[in-house]
């Protein structure tokens, strides 16, 4: 980057641009890094900042100037996200503290008395062979930098780019020797993207037809394993994507035969069991052309046509295996063409479940096709009459609606309600309602078929072994009326019939103004099932109940009580010690 750069960096580097970069509150948590020394080996050479930062483990962190703005880059899980995170903030506030060119350092902390310049000049001293043992030896250390000169020296090599030695090179990045754990993910990817950031440059320097064999293999490799680590922030499929992308753009550079590229990219797509290569038909179809499209073509039809028609409750083995991605490749082409028919041609190959009638329907609707999405929607209702695909009874009543069959359209609406009745579907049941000026008439029905329900469950409950596990009560009553801004009768059923933990904390946050006693009533319900719970995250809850009950005390002139209160609380969990360290601490002042 050099001096300029260097001058950049110091000019937009301040407290100002960490706080406005950090990521949530991670500047807050880079400044306690910062304050409490975490920060370690920070150096600077050609305006580049670098350091590790102890956190649950050492993460490296990077920071330099492009382009009058700040760049980042971090080891730990939110930097690799690509975000601004806690350990830059740390960096950048310890740079800022040993002072540079035009500010002041603290007296406490002085520059580095050895920088980088220092170290330059001591290896520009030694002779040629001394330089060369100290980066061999430091390779033989670090497996990332072991690496990069092995991909280095495979493309260097006198008589060419050696494909074999790098396919080697990528093996040895990417084949894990054992299972890798979440702890060494980071490691392990940031070896990966080393690997394909040396792939990546080797199509910037003329290699395109070579990194569309070593991208390729890279596929193959990375493939197999996925099995081998522990994934669990899907880095794997970030690395297939870029692999897929480095493909495409080097065969945008190279043209390869696109009929032998045909039968590659179809075997992939078709086997793959990751999505790799999925609708390349349509990605590559530039770099394929009519000849390469042609393969494709004839390839896709002749596995299709061993594809077994599906029937209204058939069902294949292979559904979401081999079958999945042939239908896929297939809707692919016929999107293509543009031809609806030819979509749906490709669709009523499986008529298993009510959702491909729901499938079909929707694609001739949005070719407005509205005679052919109702008869397909009737069709999937007539196949699968009981438990259908609520949005296919949706997009039928729809349509019914638009052809003034609104009795009809109720119906179907109303058979989902009685399926579920929720407040999702009463809210549904009332925009359907709205369009004919019925919804009083339509409320009351559903309202009375809710109760009808809970009074069931209830029933059912008390013929159980352990009724008190099925315990029937009016939450779906109290969200409706909430959603109703009907606090009032949300209170009354929620006090007749019961309802759910997170139903209450609303009720009693709706009632504190004008009905603090309800409001006191329902907090003090929490404590009990709160501590139950028996972990720290309960009992700071349970103290910021206590807070709550102890507000609504004083408004209600019973202030004396609270004391009284949080005493029998004390008592009755008195084994709690970590609630106990809690309520000693807490002010109740």
């Amino acid at each position: 980057m050099g001096i300029s750069s260097e001058h950049v960096l110091k000019d937009i580097l301040d407290r100002h641009i960490l706080r406005r970069m950090a990521w949530g509150r991670s500047f807050q948590r880079g400044e306690d890094y910062f304050t409490r020394e975490r920060v370690r080996s920070l150096v600077e050479h050609e305006g580049i900042i670098t350091a590790g930062v102890i956190g649950t483990r050492e993460y490296r962190v990077k920071l330099w100037a492009a382009d009058g703005n700040l760049e980042f880059s971090c080891t730990c899980p939110v930097g690799t996200d690509g975000a601004f995170c806690k350990h830059c903030v740390a960096v950048g506030l310890t740079w800022l503290e040993q002072g540079s060119e035009g500010r002041p350092a603290p007296k406490k902390t002085a520059k580095p008395a050895v920088t980088m310049d220092d170290v330059r000049a001591y290896l520009a001293g030694l002779e040629k062979d001394e330089v060369v043992d100290m980066l061999m030896k430091q390779a033989m250390e670090d497996f990332h930098l072991r690496q990069r000169l092995l991909l280095t020296a495979a493309k260097r090599r006198p008589a060419g780019l050696d494909l074999a030695a790098y396919h080697q090179v990528i093996d040895r990045a990417i084949e894990p020797d054992d299972f890798v754990r979440y702890d060494e993910m980071y490691d392990y990817i940031r070896g990966v993207h080393d690997t394909i950031d040396s792939i990546a440059e080797l199509l910037k320097e003329g290699c395109a037809a070579e990194v569309i064999d070593l991208a390729e293999h890279a596929l193959t490799v990375v493939e197999e394993a996925i099995n081998e680590v522990d994934d669990s922030d899907g880095f794997m499929g970030d690395i297939l994507a870029r692999l897929q992308d480095l493909h495409l753009d080097a065969c945008r550079k190279a043209k390869p035969n696109p009929e032998e590229l045909a039968r590659r990219l179809f075997e992939w797509e078709l086997h793959a069991d990751w999505d790799t290569f999925s609708g390349a038909a349509e990605t590559y179809a530039r770099v394929l052309g009519k000849k390469g499209l042609a393969v494709y073509r004839q390839l896709a039809e002749k596995e299709w046509a061993r594809v077994p028609e599906l029937k209204p409750g058939q069902d294949d083995p292979d559904k979401w295996g081999k079958r999945f991605r042939i239908t896929h490749i297939m809707e692919t082409l016929a999107r293509q063409s543009g031809d609806v028919e030819a979509i749906v041609a490709v669709m009523k190959r499986d008529l298993s479940s009510a959702y491909d009638y729901l499938q079909i329907a929707e694609t001739y609707q949005q070719a407005r096709k509205r005679d052919l999405a109702l008869e397909w929607a009737e069709r999937g209702i007539k196949a699968f009459p009981q438990q259908t695909d609520w949005r296919l009874r949706e997009l039928l009543a729809t349509e019914y609606h638009r052809r003034k069959r609104h009795d009809e359209a109720m119906a179907l609406v109303w058979a989902t309600f009685t399926e579920q009745p929720s407040l999702a579907q009463y809210r549904n049941l009332k925009r359907h309602s709205d369009r004919i000026s019925q919804w009083p008439v339509w409320r009351a029905k559903a309202l009375a078929t809710i109760r009808e329900q809970i009074a069931k469950a209830k029933r059912e409950s008390q013929k159980k072994r352990w009724p008190q596990f099925f315990r029937a009560d009016h939450s779906e009553l109290v969200r409706i009326f909430l959603w109703e801004k009907d606090v009032e009768a949300a209170w009354r059923e929620a006090q007749e019939g019961g309802c759910s933990n997170d139903l209450w904390l609303e009720l009693a946050a709706k009632r504190e103004k004008d009905h603090p006693q309800d409001a006191l009533t329902a907090y003090q319900k929490q404590i009990e099932p709160t501590l139950a719970q028996t972990n720290n995250e309960a009992y700071r809850r349970a103290v910021g109940f206590l807070r709550q009950i102890r507000h609504l005390m004083d408004r209600l002139g019973r202030s004396s009580e609270f004391a009284r209160y949080l005493e029998s609380v004390r008592a009755a969990h008195k084994r709690k010690r970590n609630f106990m360290k809690l309520l000693g601490r807490a002010k109740w002042s």
